[in-house]
Formats: C-alpha cells, structure tokens, sequence
C-alpha cells in the first residue's frame, strides 16, 4: 500500500499474550566529556544568532573522547546491563545492535561484518544469534519489539537490545555552516553521544511486562530528515526541516497511541509516565499539549532528561529511563508508554508497566 499523510503503512503490531516479555535491566555508558551548548555555538565558523539552550532546554550533552566510538559505547552498556541482570552473557539467546551510527575505530563506520557480531563476542554471548536493526531514532525501541515477538512466539527465552551512539559528528560538520534558527543542520547541535542496552526475558506468570506496541511509517515523508556521509569531513552529516518535521510527528502519533491504548485495554488516564523521544523541551510540550486535546487527556507525569545530555539518537528512552530508575522514581505497578518518532518518517509507541526491576537501582530520589 502506497503511504500517503493519512494511510500509514503499519511495519510492526505487537499484543498482550500469554508468555509476553518484560523489560530485565537496562545499561548505559555514557562519555566523561561534557560539552556546553555555549562552547559548541562558541565553536561555529559563523556567529549563531540562536539561543540555542532557552530554545531546546539543552545545557550540554556528552561527546566522545579518544578510544571511544559507537562500539566502545555499546559493549560498555551491554556489560552494565549484564551488571545489573540476573543473567549472564552466555544466557543470551540474541543479541541485536540497533545504532544509527556503527563507527569502530573513530569514524571508521563498520558495515560488515554485523555490529551485533562484535559486541557478542565482546561481552562473550558466543552462542547467541546475532543481527543488526536499522530504523533511525527508532532502533531501540523496535529491536525491542522485534525481541518480544521471538520470546512471546516461544523461539527465544530471552536477549540483549544494544545500541551506541557516536552521533556528533554530525554536530562537529554543522558547524561549519549554522548560521540562524532557519538552518536545516541546527538540530546537528542538539545531540550527544550514548551507549544503552536492554535485557528482555519473558516475564513470570502473573507479571504484566510489555502490554502492547506498534510502529507506523510515513513514507512520503522521510526527506524531512536525512542523514548523509558529509562531503569533505570525517563521519556524518543531517539535514531536517524541523519545524514541518514536528508537525507531521505530533500529528501521525495520536493513531498509534490510541491502538496501543486499546489493545492494552487502558486509557491514556491510566499511565503513569510518557516517555517521549528527547528533541527539545519545547518539542515534548508541544506535543503533550496537542495529543492531550486529541486524547481527552494525558498521563500522570511526563519524563524529560535533555538538559544534561541532550538527544542520543537510538539511546535516548534509555538513558532517560536508567536515570530515572537511578532516582527510583518509577515504582513497580507504574505504566510507562514510550514514543519515539524518526527519520523515515517512524511513529512508534509501547506500553509497558514496571515491575521490581524498578526497585534495584539507585537510591531513592
């Protein structure tokens, strides 16, 4: 069926059934390096008349250091995922690396053999199936749903999601030629680097796990946001039309909400947390306040985690959630709907509800 603004074409449905998975552990690596939404606009070949920090609530984010890359990040999240796990690598039955950016060696970007490859015979999965998902800022989330499907079909007890994102270099290359809010590489320096993982294993009898999910594609429009190797520099470069780009998003997310909604039998009422993908602050409002009106309402509490850290691509629900696991802030019986949107144009929601995973990080907040 051809994609049209009104008619997208579904790519992934997901149900409660008997033997659905839950979410285990979750790890995350994140760089020493800090840079400052100042010292990058101060970085700009050309003076940047943007605001940049009132505009996405961004104060800094980390970046890669000397050593680190897409596969440093995810292998160090992947251990501190088995860290927290009751499980350990040789347990693994998959393991699916889900980064946009797959750099092994600095910029030196690795397409074969698999990502996913290395990183399990790095943590030692060595019996492990392996493979590597492509779906943009996405990738995360559906390799999640892709993990379900194998463990609520009985083909896998559990596996590992595992993403590293050495994502800004695209912001390294836009600097060149930002100028005003109008450019179609300022989002470039809205991003930081990331390393997460996730270990999903079917949830016990009795314990809800992952209720529902679903993934849409909006074909017609994934030249709003394009990412390219950049002509003349090391690593990558990206190009939006952000303002059209976030019209589109909150406005083909609703569907896919309300059917995740349904098919859990719940109301957006019923949640607890919305978890959205890290833009901007000013985005995430937008967005609440525009689904809120279409729904009838919103949830309880709605995350945000971009001040420190800004958005980490594929990483980003995941860093989020490990800080708020970290703070203990979401207690088990909690639901927590996650959405994220991305270049393709990819709508995608999942509902699950916390269990005691919740109780064993951090410290209370």
């Amino acid at each position: 069926m051809a994609a049209t603004p009104h008619a997208p074409v579904p790519t992934a449905r997901g149900a409660v059934t008997a033997g659905a998975s839950r979410i285990e552990s979750v790890g995350l690596r994140l760089p020493e390096r800090r840079l400052s939404t100042r010292e990058l606009l101060d970085s700009c070949q050309h003076r940047v008349r943007v605001d940049l920090e009132r505009l996405t609530g961004i104060r800094e984010r980390r970046v890669c250091g000397e050593g680190e890359d897409s596969y440093t990040l995810a292998v160090d999240a992947a251990f501190d995922c088995l860290a927290h796990s009751r499980h350990g690598a040789a347990d693994l039955d998959a393991v699916i690396s889900t980064s946009i950016t797959k750099y092994h060696g600095g910029l030196s970007y690795r397409f074969e053999p698999a990502l996913s490859l290395a990183v399990k015979e790095a943590i030692g999965a060595r019996q492990a199936l392996h493979f590597d998902v492509s779906s943009a800022c996405a990738g995360m989330l559906t390799g999640i749903a892709i993990l379900d499907a194998y463990i609520r079909s009985g083909r896998i007890r559990r596996g590992l999601v595992v993403s590293g994102e050495y994502i800004t270099s695209i912001a390294d290359n836009a600097r060149r030629s930002v100028r005003t809010v109008a450019s179609r590489e300022l989002a470039s320096l809205t991003v930081g680097d990331a390393g997460a993982a996730v270990v999903l294993e079917r949830a016990p009898e009795g314990v809800p796990g992952i209720a529902a999910w679903e993934f849409a594609t909006y074909g017609v429009h994934s030249r709003l946001c394009v990412g390219r190797a950049a002509p003349g520099a090391p690593g990558a470069a990206m190009v939006t039309r952000p303002r059209k780009l976030h019209r589109v998003a909150i406005d083909s997310c609703t569907p896919s909400i309300r059917r995740v909604l349904e098919r859990a039998g719940v109301s957006i009422q019923d949640v607890d947390w919305v978890l959205p993908h890290q833009t901007s602050v000013r985005a995430i409002r937008a967005g609440q306040k525009h689904v809120s009106a279409e729904l009838g309402g919103w949830a309880r509490n709605t995350i945000c985690n971009l001040e420190e850290v800004g958005n980490t691509a594929s990483t980003t629900h995941f860093v989020a959630l490990y800080r708020y696991l970290e703070e203990q802030r979401i207690r088990p019986g909690e639901r927590v709907l996650m959405l994220c949107f991305a270049s393709g144009l990819t709508i995608g929601a999942l509902l699950f509800t916390m269990d005691e995973l919740g109780e064993r990080y951090g410290h209370p907040h």
